[in-house]
């Protein structure tokens, strides 16, 4: 929201040595609006009103035509020959003739961005200065002037006064108002109040300490509304809105609605250049009298407003839901079909003329051609407006502050206002019915403690007593400068009703937190809280940062990606029909509607992340990502949604837990490029399906369990070089995970290089296992025993088998088993091959001799000539 000084002036003192856009942005982040930027009063002169003299058209071999230009600058002139007090000026704009008022920046100014100028020679000509746009001085483009530069005699149509000051050499800076400071601030979800200059004068005058100074535009000081009256529009509140699940109750969408009439209105009639001054500065584009005087309303006191052609309705305003079928063309020229629950301004309850509180429709749109103009000012449900915005992907500014919470205590006032500006520019005249429909509900009062408020606040002296200037009587002055009413009822207690303008003031925490923020954030102060002895990670935080930790030691990087996946990544994926990975949960509101499920594996995002950084010239990276896949298998039951009276049930809670996917934690990782770089010490590598292979392997090993690699074919990765990583052997073997090389086709339907490799594991089911196995052994101090065995084999077993069949005959003093050499060739035959491997033995308990090793390297290999047919190469 920005608050132009000059505007803010009006409506609270300013403090005399804190009148600065910088010290007001300051003061208002001591009450927590947080500054956003610093607008205007970026612009130093010479910046001048000129008239154009003479205008010579140039074409140029580029085709496009520039005007070598002499203008009136006053006592700013550089006194050419022939054309005293003149500037030469080159412009490139179209829009503008001789004779036309404009704004020149001479040599020696700055504009907004630190753009400095100076005189230089272009198209042949020396340019001492420029003719300006509205977007060169900093104010929003296509604002008046969408071809070109401003023409003052058009800008100032409606202002004579500051018309007649537009002479040649005049400071436009002090014309124009460009001089003026806007403060942006951002306003929290809980503060809705502050997107108005109203709200923020209120919280400034608070900031400074000095509510009296705060000026009300809709307090009864300022604008005295009528009373409503039988003669006023029909208005019909018909609104059959559900039971509120959490409340038990309907919540009407609409519980005040006046509608005002003003008749005979110059539609056409100009805005008032200061109004639309104060729009520019808002940020807000000039349309028309009628939609900029209700702009101007909703940024001055926060109420949106809505501007009818009369003459295009047929009967009664009746507000009610949308029947099945509906559809509005809304002012955007968007056609849209609406919703059971979306509340409409309708015509005679049959016309759809508005979503209420989003977006009006094009019926009823005001235009030149209207006469008579009904003002609609109504307070809206903010959760019926804020879910009509969504369901329609429909933000505007109006739907920004009904979601937030509007004042329902002023809408009569702001619609007498409008009233008042329409006949005073438009030269409209107001009926003298009015309309003023609706019930709306008083806030809560509110039991509160101001004890409890400095206790928590600041701690009390030594002595108990509370903290200096927090005592009771601050706390309530405090309170009321809000503009809460409170009612002594006892000795440190109080009743507090929150003033309308602030829905988020429902509880004694609220009030506190209110004391606070006036009291000053930088007041309260910081204790530590002391943590308890024998308490820190859990034992699978810990594992899970070691294998964090792991990865990074081995040179990969760790990063994190949205868990959101398209549709068509599954297909890239490889991924088959029936995979269960294409069980997907889709969500209701995604981010973006090209990804609207939830991923089911790790490296369905990582390679996108993988994608990203070689597209910016990472040719040899290693990533890895630990996050959540969430997998639904088969269809899951429907979540019940509790009320919030009371705490559901068990068995609430566990139908609620059942219809929640699981949710295991996976960790992947990918590598591409050169795995050893070229130098002194050798030829470049590239990675291998066996770098990552190993990779993963490792994982598991550094969290204290024995893995074996077997051949596996499974999407993504290239059949003849993925290995499935198994923890445990025969019924108890797990799998835990994949890894290998990519499939050639995954690689370039996701745009990775070629021969990326990759790696997942279910890093949930790796830990699990890791907590049933015995967390150490005594470390033997005998000798080891060494034997080579080497066995031939049919050339499809695969080495992994072999191993697993000499570990399970060779018993348990067998400590270690390395595939060491594998030969293929005419000694061993055609379809066979020979595998090395190396035993290594070891006792607990006793040295081991060499008929023991032999015994044991017999029984080994004796299971496994009976698991796999190999026989002892001789």
């Amino acid at each position: 929201m920005r608050a132009p000084v000059t505007w803010l002036a009006e409506l609270v003192d300013l403090s005399p040595d804190r009148g600065r856009g910088l010290d007001i942005a300051a003061d208002l982040v001591s009450v927590g609006l947080e500054e956003e930027a610093l607008h205007g009063g970026g612009i130093t002169g010479p910046l001048v009103v000129g008239r154009v003299l003479s205008k010579t058209d140039e074409p140029q071999k580029n085709g496009k035509t520039i005007h070598f230009c002499h203008v009136d600058v006053g006592e700013h002139g550089q006194k050419a020959a022939g054309e005293a007090d003149s500037q030469e000026i080159v412009c490139g704009a179209h829009n503008f003739e001789v004779g036309d008022l404009v704004i020149v920046v001479l040599p020696g100014a700055v504009l907004p961005g630190g753009f400095a100028i100076g005189a230089r020679k272009t198209y042949g000509h020396m340019s001492n200065g420029m003719i300006c746009s509205e977007g060169e001085l900093g104010l929003p483009e296509d604002a008046l002037f969408p071809d070109g530069i401003i023409l003052l005699e058009q800008m100032l149509a409606d202002d004579p006064d500051k018309l007649a000051q537009a002479v040649p050499g005049a400071d436009a800076i002090e014309l124009l108002g460009l001089g003026e400071e806007v403060v942006e601030v951002n306003v929290t979800p809980d503060r809705g109040y502050c997107f108005s200059m109203r709200g923020i004068a209120r919280e400034y005058s608070l900031a400074i300490g000095c509510p009296e100074r705060f000026r009300d535009p809709v307090g009864p000081e300022a604008v005295q509304a009528p009373p409503a009256n039988d003669q006023g529009y029909p208005v019909r509140l018909v609104d059959d809105a559900p039971i509120d699940a959490g409340s038990g109750v309907a919540a009407p969408g609409c519980d005040r609605y006046v509608a005002r009439i003003v008749r005979e209105v110059d539609a056409a009639a100009p805005t008032p250049s200061w109004m639309a001054r104060r729009l520019n500065q808002m940020g807000m584009r000039p349309i028309s009298l009628a939609v900029d005087v209700t702009n101007y309303l909703m940024l001055l006191t926060g109420q949106p407003l809505h501007a009818f052609d009369l003459d295009t309705l047929s009967g009664a305003i009746e507000v009610r839901r949308a029947r099945p079928g509906e559809k509005l063309r809304t002012l955007d020229d968007v056609e849209r079909t609406l919703d059971a629950q979306d509340l409409l301004i309708t015509d005679g309850g049959t016309t759809p003329l508005a979503i209420a509180g989003v977006m009006g429709g094009e019926t009823s749109e005001v235009s030149a051609a209207t006469r008579n103009v009904l003002i609609e000012s109504a307070h809206f449900d903010p959760i019926s407006v804020a879910r009509s915005s969504r369901r329609h992907r429909l933000v505007t500014e109006a739907s920004k502050r009904f979601e937030r919470g509007v004042d329902p205590a002023m809408t009569a006032a702001v619609a007498e206002l409008a009233v008042q500006l329409l006949g005073r520019f438009g030269g409209g005249q107001a009926d003298a019915g009015v309309t003023d429909v609706g019930d709306v509900r008083e806030p809560d009062p509110i039991k509160f403690g101001t004890e409890s408020a400095w206790a928590l606040i600041e701690p009390p002296t030594a002595d108990g007593r509370p903290p200096e200037l927090l005592d009771h009587d601050s706390v309530v002055a405090a309170l009321r400068s809000l503009g809460c009413t409170v009612q002594e009822v006892g000795a440190d207690n109080v009743t507090v009703t929150p003033p309308t303008w602030r829905p988020d003031l429902g509880t004694g925490p609220d009030l506190i937190e209110e004391v606070a923020r006036l009291r000053g954030y930088d007041r309260i102060p910081g204790v530590l809280p002391k943590a308890p002895g024998g308490r820190g990670l859990t034992l699978r935080q810990r594992d899970t940062r070691l294998v964090g930790n792991f990865l990074a030691g081995l040179g990969y990087t760790e990063v994190l990606s949205y868990p959101f996946v398209a549709p068509s990544t599954l297909d890239a994926l490889g991924y088959s029909g029936d995979d269960e990975r294409r069980r997907t949960v889709r969500l209701a509101n995604p981010l973006s509607d090209e990804a609207p499920l939830l991923r089911t594996s790790v490296l369905s995002t990582l390679l996108g992340t993988l994608r990203v950084n070689v597209s910016r010239g990472a040719r040899d990276a290693a990533l890895f990502e630990m996050g959540l896949v969430t997998l639904p298998g088969s269809q899951l039951p429907n979540a019940p949604v509790p009320g919030i009276q009371r705490r559901p049930s068990q068995q609430t809670l566990e139908q609620i837990y059942a219809a929640v996917p699981p949710q295991p934690r996976h960790v992947a990782l990918v590598a591409t490029g050169e795995a050893e770089a070229a130098g002194p010490w050798g030829q470049a590598r590239r990675v291998e399906a066996a770098d990552v292979i190993d990779a993963a392997a490792r994982v598991v090993e550094a969290l204290g369990l024995s893995v074996s690699l077997v051949a596996a074919d499974l999407a993504p990765w290239h059949p003849g070089r993925c290995a499935e990583l198994v923890v445990g052997t025969g019924s108890e073997a797990v799998v835990v995970g994949h890894a290998g090389e990519l499939h050639p086709k995954v690689a370039a339907a996701l745009e990775v290089p070629a021969r990326t490799c990759a790696a997942e594991l279910d890093l949930d089911a790796v830990l699990e296992l890791r907590g049933q196995v015995r967390r150490a052994t005594p470390i033997s101090t005998y000798p080891l025993a060494n034997t080579d065995v080497a066995l031939v084999v049919d050339e499809e077993v695969p080495a992994a088998d072999v191993e697993e069949a000499l570990r399970a005959g060779a018993g348990e003093r067998l400590e270690a088993v390395r595939l060491f050499d594998i030969y293929r060739g005419d000694q061993v035959g055609s379809g066979r091959k020979s595998l090395a491997y190396r035993l290594t033995f070891r006792a607990a308990d006793t040295t081991l001799t060499t008929k023991q090793v032999s015994a044991l390297r017999d029984q080994a290999i004796a299971s496994a000539a009976t698991a796999t047919g190999a026989q002892q190469r001789v």
